[in-house]
Formats: structure tokens, C-alpha cells, sequence
């Protein structure tokens, strides 16, 4: 029995091999599948290009440069450290952001933490530093 099993399922394998070789293959060449230059078909749901009414003449208009301002930097008058008893010149304010290049108090801060690095164990200590520095 078991044997008669094994004849039917070999010969039904080698029907399914014959009969999936007997069918034409067809595979795509290369120029089928990627040819960039193939035109596009046009599809329903876009838009049509875009094309220009005939006798205008429309030319860019090149707007003029303004001059840039000039940003002011002001110089704060020079800092004294009690803890030190020496007076410490305050650096330029480079970059003022508030209006018309004015310092804001974030400008302030960053300046004063800043100058707090820059001179060290001269400011006394850092904090009592930077917050004189920023009420100032």
C-alpha cells in the first residue's frame, strides 16, 4: 500500500515539474522595466501642466538692497568687586538683540557669565559676580 502511495505521488510531482517547464517564461529586458526616457501617461486626477498665455511679457523686478544698520556696541562702566577690592573692566556688548540693537537682560546674563570665565579668581566669587553684574 505504502508503496503504491509513493508511485502516485511521483509521478503527480514529476506532472507538476513537465507542466510548470512546458509554460513560456517571459521576462522583461532591461529597457522595459527602466527606461527613464519612456513618456509619462497621463494621469486623470492631476492637474494639467501649467502653461503661459502668449504675449505677455513678464520680467523680474530685482528689488534694491537697503544699507545694513550698523549695530552699536556700548561698553558697560568697569565692575568693583568688593570680595577682591579690584575694579574690573566689563567686555563689549557684541550682539544686542532687543530693538534697535539695545542689550536685553538675556544679552546681559550671558555677558556677565561670560566675564565671570574670562576673569576668574579676579571676580571673587562666580555667582555674587554675575548677579552684580546683571543688576548693574
Amino acid at each position: 500500500m505504502l508503496e503504491m502511495l509513493r508511485g502516485y505521488r511521483l509521478i503527480a510531482l514529476l506532472a507538476l515539474t513537465l507542466a510548470g517547464s512546458a509554460l513560456p517564461a517571459h521576462t522583461q529586458s532591461d529597457d522595459e522595466r527602466y527606461n527613464i526616457m519612456r513618456p509619462e501617461k497621463p494621469e486623470p486626477w492631476l492637474a494639467p501642466k501649467y502653461k503661459s498665455p502668449r504675449g505677455t511679457h513678464q520680467h523680474v523686478v530685482i528689488p534694491q538692497r537697503s544699507p545694513a544698520q550698523q549695530k552699536r556696541t556700548a561698553v558697560p562702566p568697569p565692575m568693583f568687586v568688593p570680595q577682591t577690592g579690584r575694579v574690573l573692566p566689563n567686555l563689549p556688548a557684541i550682539s544686542g538683540s532687543g530693538p534697535g540693537g539695545t542689550e536685553t537682560y538675556q544679552d546681559r546674563a550671558a555677558r556677565c557669565a561670560h566675564q565671570a570665565g574670562v576673569y576668574g579668581q579676579a571676580a571673587g566669587d562666580r555667582n555674587a559676580y554675575v548677579g552684580s553684574c546683571i543688576n548693574q
